[in-house]
């Protein structure tokens, strides 16, 4: 028996969750609540396929549309929203055999790879996968160009102690010395405008462009079910110094933004990433993904914290003579 492919509706929004619980490639990206304000913000039309084997959903891949002129892209996930996974996900069942697994991805990508075709016929497409999704193949095989890319993560396999005693010990020692001078605490919704307008204000200062507004954000954190976004303050006798927003699906915490250097005595990134784990540890969570492990120096910052190597995937296709546009578009993803 083959799959069928459905595009869901808003309606259909808990069928979505539903089946997304029951696959470990999922990330808080890709509730069906978050796509809603990505494709809000991107100004794109969402595609929410889902795959089925008879009554039973068997994969989800979110697609969104742009057009620009005569041209449309597609892509999971949409352009300028810093958002770093999405792609397709396969909805196993315990104890699934590995190749039943993998004619599964394949029959989703290949099913909704076509889908798309039939209805945009899109110049070109870009899609990065979650760190859980691990096989590119099914692209590799339509001829797409694969970049893999990388994300440390810190599995959270023991006692937070544990964790700590693998630091750097540089690390140790700003965690210690902040603990005595600064709090840290997970905070409300208006936490999320100060830690989005300090990002903000340091890429200004480093002359970086930053494409998120607070607007986004805080429609994100207002439209996820409560403890999915997550906004950690830190204060010094009081006052805001800094934080960072984390996205927690149960399984995985993610440190999305924030984090930004701070013109301070005191580490307070060091400290805001040890209370994240601490905390995260306690609720049962498997994994920290300190999201990304690309760019030479915050990978030299980043692995101060015993992290783990991961590799995600970046695959593009672009129609014939069409370069300058996927040019255009890599420039925005």
């Amino acid at each position: 028996m083959g799959i069928e492919l459905t595009e869901l509706t808003r309606d259909e929004a808990a069928t979505w969750n539903d089946a997304l619980e029951r696959t470990p490639e999922r990330t808080p990206f890709h509730r069906f609540e978050a796509l809603e304000v990505f494709a809000d913000y991107a100004d794109a039309g969402l595609h929410p396929l889902m795959a089925y084997k008879g009554q039973e959903p068997v994969g989800l891949f979110p697609l969104f549309t742009v057009s620009k002129g005569p041209l449309t892209a597609a892509f999971s996930p949409p352009p300028e929203q810093k958002v770093p996974y999405l792609g397709p996900v396969v909805v196993s069942q315990p104890g699934m055999k590995p190749y039943s697994t993998e004619k599964r991805r394949r029959r989703l990508i290949d099913g909704s790879l076509s889908w798309l075709d039939e209805h945009h016929d899109p110049a070109y497409v870009h899609v990065r996968t979650s760190v859980g999704a691990p096989d590119p193949r099914p692209f590799d095989w339509a001829q797409f160009e694969e970049t893999p890319r990388f994300s440390y993560v810190v599995e959270l396999d023991t006692e937070p102690e544990t964790l700590k005693d693998r630091f750097s010990r540089d690390a140790r020692s700003n965690v210690r010395d902040a603990q005595e001078h600064c709090s840290v605490s997970e905070a409300g919704a208006d936490a999320v405008g100060r830690i989005i307008t300090q990002v903000q204000d340091r890429h200004e200062q480093q002359d970086i462009e930053f494409p998120l507004s607070t607007d986004f954000v805080r429609a994100l954190y207002e439209a996820l079910p409560e403890g999915y976004l997550r906004p950690y303050a830190c204060t010094v006798d009081g006052e805001f110094v800094g934080g960072s927003l984390v996205l927690d699906d149960g399984e995985r915490v993610y440190n999305w933004q924030g984090t930004a250097k701070q013109q301070t005595e005191h580490d307070v990134n060091d400290l805001l990433h040890w209370v994240v784990l601490r905390e995260a540890t306690s609720r049962g969570v498997g994994a920290y993904d300190l999201v990304g492990a690309n760019d030479p120096r915050l990978s030299r910052y980043k692995s101060k914290f015993a992290p783990a190597l991961r590799t995600y995937h970046s695959l593009e296709r672009s129609s014939a003579g069409v370069g300058t546009a996927a040019r255009l578009y890599r420039r925005l993803t």
